[in-house]
């Protein structure tokens, strides 16, 4: 099977996938990055798309601790 050929029964995103998603949206909404998704989580819960929904909750997470992760690398952690 190539590697855009999905099987039809599983439609779970792996991981890899949610970091590109998490890295699209930081190169187009920068520090929103993290809102944005979040948006997009609660619009799909609000449509009973639960799926997405929390696909997205993800993404957000995702962003958030990339974010974390640049600002300690950056200012260094407060035991410095």
């Amino acid at each position: 099977m190539d590697k855009q050929t999905r099987p039809t029964g599983d439609l779970t995103l792996g991981t890899d996938e949610l970091g590109a998603m998490a890295q699209v949206l930081e190169g187009r909404h920068g520090c929103l990055a993290a809102e944005v998704a979040e948006f997009f989580s609660s619009t799909h819960l609000q449509n009973s798309d639960r799926r997405r929904g929390i696909a997205w909750a993800r993404v957000a997470g995702i962003v958030r601790e990339r974010t974390a992760r640049r600002m300690a690398d950056h200012f260094g952690s407060a035991g410095d």
